[in-house]
């Protein structure tokens, strides 16, 4: 879609009841969110993160703008929090960084100066909320709709999809376990042992369409700990086993049922249960 055909507006939520969420569901939005995620998902198929891929100028911006973010969380330290183990209040200082340079930081883009407001955004809302210091699949979500706005933009296309999973988005989430150890952020909306992961869904999808047909490393992998350190920097999938490993001390069987349950099932409903939630 041509950008002069886009229209653009500061985004904010309006998602508040269950009517609403039917209505988005019904709507061209929620169409084309989903879209773009099944066929970033399809483009990984088979791949492992050190795949050799082709970076854009605009994804090479991209990975800029996620190495800024991460120097930020570098520059801030965590500070003395007694009250609770959860929600450093230091990640306040790193959000309003994030906030207060978003849109400049967008200037390397080149974008259409009434876009940069709703994509800038989009950027923005990915990495948390402020008040709560939390994270959750809501922020990893806006993560995917602004690289949803350079697609419309015209920025981004088949080509990229690729690189913009094995690299851009696997960049951000490096950044984000970063920000979770650094400011130990409350995790938003969590379904406790039931849910996947306590922050993130995207990358247990992505990872494994990653691991479809790979010829060694099965669902039922993820409770050898030596097949997960060792493939855990080529599997998305697997990097996620890692971490919660490392923050966790129960077993798999108990601090996530939904994981162990599936590793005795096919990936293939990881992505099934993936889009069906979206």
């Amino acid at each position: 879609m041509a950008a002069t055909t886009l229209t653009f507006m500061v985004p904010k939520r309006q998602i508040l009841t269950k009517d609403d969420l039917e209505k988005f569901r019904e709507s061209d939005a929620y169409n084309d969110y989903v879209g773009f995620t099944e066929r970033l998902n399809n483009s990984v198929k088979g791949l492992s993160l050190s795949t050799e891929c082709f970076i854009s100028p605009t994804l090479s911006k991209m990975l800029e703008l996620l190495d800024k973010a991460n120097t930020y969380c570098e520059e801030i330290p965590p500070v003395q929090n007694e009250k609770s183990r959860f929600g450093n209040p230091a990640f306040k200082v790193f959000y309003s960084r994030i906030a207060n340079n978003a849109e400049e930081l967008h200037e390397i883009f080149s974008l259409p100066p009434e876009a940069v407001k709703e994509v800038s955004r989009y950027f923005m809302e990915s990495w948390g909320d402020q008040k709560r210091i939390d994270y959750g699949t809501g922020h990893e979500a806006n993560f995917i709709a602004w690289l949803l706005c350079f697609e419309k933009l015209g920025l981004i296309g088949p080509d990229d999809y690729t690189s913009i999973v094995l690299r851009v988005f696997q960049k951000y989430i490096d950044v984000m376990r970063n920000l979770q150890f650094k400011y130990w952020l409350e995790p938003a909306g969590a379904h406790g042992g039931w849910g996947l992961d306590d922050y993130h869904f995207l990358p247990f999808m992505f990872g494994s369409a990653q691991l479809i047909g790979h010829k060694y490393i099965k669902p039922k992998s993820i409770h050898d700990k030596d097949v997960v350190d060792e493939f855990s920097k080529e599997y998305m999938y697997l990097a996620c086993i890692k971490f919660i490993n490392s923050v966790k001390t129960a077993s798999l069987r108990w601090n996530s049922p939904m994981l162990d349950d599936i590793s005795g099932k096919n990936l293939k409903n990881i992505i099934f249960y993936s889009i069906d939630i979206c």
